[in-house]
């Protein structure tokens, strides 16, 4: 059975990510699937909205099939990473541009690339089991997939809580940063899906909101006084040791967290968010985040934070460096100028 399921059913476009047993995660392929599926529903005058959830019961997509750029890392085959991140920014691109409205059902899990397949679109729908993350600096990594855009609009020190500690946020949270739209409760999504598939485009909005309601109420506006307090920091030093020092237990516990994360990761992802609002957009964003991933990509802490987060599971990265200190500002510069060396994410489109 394929990894990603594409029909049309009524008048809706519906793509279903079908790789339960690794929570959906993303591949080279099933890109490539939802993308031509989107071409063809664009000029389609049947299709009137696109629909995307995931099979089984954990969530809409745990993200990329990160497995496979390690490996793919690991093998020198650097050009598998370029053509997988390529097509994923492009197919994020797309669906943030798409002429038809885009529905997605952010039910369970969404992390890293279900993010660029969720957040993106025109109606995002949250419910009480979202989990909503961005744990790349764990894997040492930073948040991708248009996220550096995404989270730039979000409000400013709480979007930089997310990233660094790469924490899950709820349904209410997730509409507080402007990563989703719409609350409806998780016993109402089979009704609202049957009446999904039985409006049309003009009908959407009141049929969404008619399964909708209030939130019930998230952790991060409660904590916005330590939050917006420590994440001012002009580093990441500066901001651990803001969070280490707070009497909030939720801020001790940020501390904590980011402490695990990679250093280099952490100074990369500081860096890239406070200057997105400055690159003009989505597009330039993933522009910038393309040369940052296939850098990342083929370095130590990237195979390290995989290895040991999802290959050998012991939960004991050994980072390069092992310290916030140790990593200078001349050397994050280094690190974006690489990346500015790239190529164009959109060379084979023909547009900067």
């Amino acid at each position: 059975m394929s990894d990603v399921l594409i029909r049309v059913e009524g008048r809706v476009g519906r793509i279903t990510l079908n790789r339960p047993a690794r929570l959906n995660a993303l591949t080279l392929e099933m890109v490539e699937h939802i993308r031509v599926a989107l071409d063809a529903w664009e000029t389609d005058s049947g299709v009137e909205f696109v629909l995307i959830d995931g099979a089984g019961e954990r969530g809409l997509c745990a993200g990329g099939d990160i497995r496979e750029v390690y490996e793919a890392t690991l093998a020198a085959d650097f050009g598998a990473n370029e053509s997988f991140f390529r097509n994923e920014y492009q197919l994020n691109a797309r669906i943030a541009e798409y002429p038809k409205p885009y529905v997605a059902l952010m039910e369970g899990i969404v992390m890293g690339g279900g993010i660029g397949l969720s957040a993106h679109g025109s109606h995002r729908i949250v419910t009480e089991r979202s989990r909503v993350a961005m744990p790349e600096t764990g894997i040492g990594f930073f948040p991708d997939i248009g996220a550096t855009w995404l989270l730039s609009r979000a409000p400013r020190e709480i979007c930089m809580h997310i990233a660094l500690t790469g924490d899950a946020i709820g349904a209410a949270d997730a509409l507080l940063c402007g990563l989703a739209d719409v609350y409806v409760p998780s016993v109402r999504l089979p009704a609202l899906l049957e009446a999904l598939l039985n409006c049309g485009a003009v009908g959407l909005e009141d049929c969404i909101q008619a399964h909708s309601e209030a939130p019930p109420p998230g952790v991060l506006e409660a904590g916005r006084g330590w939050i917006e307090a420590c994440y001012a920091g002009a580093s990441v030093e500066a901001i651990v040791a803001a969070l280490a020092t707070r009497e909030e237990p939720p801020a001790r516990k940020a501390a904590a967290t980011v402490a695990l994360r990679s250093p280099s990761s952490l100074k990369i992802t500081l860096q890239a968010l406070r200057t997105a609002p400055a690159r003009g957009g989505l597009r330039a964003c993933l522009d910038r985040e393309f040369g940052m991933a296939l850098v990342r990509t083929s370095g130590h802490d990237f195979v390290e934070g995989v290895r040991a987060a999802i290959v050998d599971k012991d939960r004991k990265p050994h980072w390069v460096p092992a310290h916030l200190e140790e990593m200078s500002d001349g050397e994050v510069a280094q690190f974006f100028a690489n990346a500015a060396l790239k190529p164009s994410l959109w060379l084979d489109e023909g547009s900067a």
